[in-house]
């Protein structure tokens, strides 16, 4: 599907498919690596030899790893903690191989942690709690709740990469929400749009979960054109509607 899909004439490519679970990756590294590292390597050999010019890959701020309650930056070193962030560290490298050796203009877009509509699948934490919603149940949380994580609605991911796009500016840039809140803040919020009780576990926390995801996007405006539009309150909001319409045709 990728050979009849990328031909000599395409403009670029927006390569977004992985395997995006930080626990799922430990539990399978060898088989987040094949996803991750194995198809990025195709996807730019089949730019080189198309001589497609351009490639945008979705990426994460967790190829830095952990920098504690620092506000985290494009520039920060390479120092993932989970094979996840060390698969998308690797294909960050690999797209600045591609561009120093055969020109192809490159741009990594680190997303924080991304939620909406179609996410009923998923085993980030939103979608966790919007099926606890849904189906009168609790949920989990590692240690005292107090980690900070940085939410970006769906549609606000989608104006970074139509902004990267756009503007063809290579380079790394993040795309987020801009604003950082506690787990317990999330679980807050769901339970204002959802109406649900949402009961809370406390559980040890495991190896490779940050204290804190704070980012700098300020900078994501003068190089994608990146400004966020979508509050957390709007956003779960939006978010709540689509899993109740989902369980509604499923049932």
């Amino acid at each position: 599907m990728r050979e009849r899909a990328i031909k000599p004439g395409v403009d670029g490519i927006i390569h977004l498919a992985a395997i995006t679970s930080v626990l799922k990756s430990v539990e399978m590294p060898a088989e987040t690596y094949t996803e991750n590292v194995d198809i990025t390597h195709e996807l730019l050999e089949l730019a080189r030899i198309h001589e497609v010019p351009r490639f945008i890959l979705a990426s994460t701020n967790a190829v830095v790893g952990d920098v504690g309650t620092a506000t985290i930056n494009p520039d920060l070193p390479l120092a993932p903690l989970t094979p996840y962030g060390a698969t998308k560290a690797a294909c960050e490298m690999l797209m600045s191989g591609y561009a120093g050796a055969y020109g192809v203009k490159t741009t990594s877009l680190r997303f924080t942690n991304v939620y909406g509509p179609g996410m009923s699948h998923k085993d980030s934490f939103i979608p966790r709690l919007m099926r606890a919603a849904l189906q009168g149940e609790g949920v989990k949380v590692y240690g005292d709740g107090q980690q900070k994580r940085d939410l970006v609605f769906l549609d606000d991911i989608v104006s970074g990469i139509t902004g990267a796009w756009d503007t063809r500016y290579v380079g790394r840039a993040i795309v987020g929400g801009g604003r950082s809140v506690s787990v317990l803040d999330m679980i807050e919020g769901v339970r204002a749009v959802t109406g649900a009780e949402i009961p809370v576990e406390h559980v040890p926390a495991p190896g490779g979960e940050m204290p804190a995801v704070i980012v700098d996007i300020s900078g994501s405006a003068d190089t994608i054109g990146y400004t966020p539009s979508f509050d957390l309150k709007g956003g779960l909001a939006a978010t709540w509607e689509y899993f109740q319409k989902a369980a509604a045709d499923a049932g």
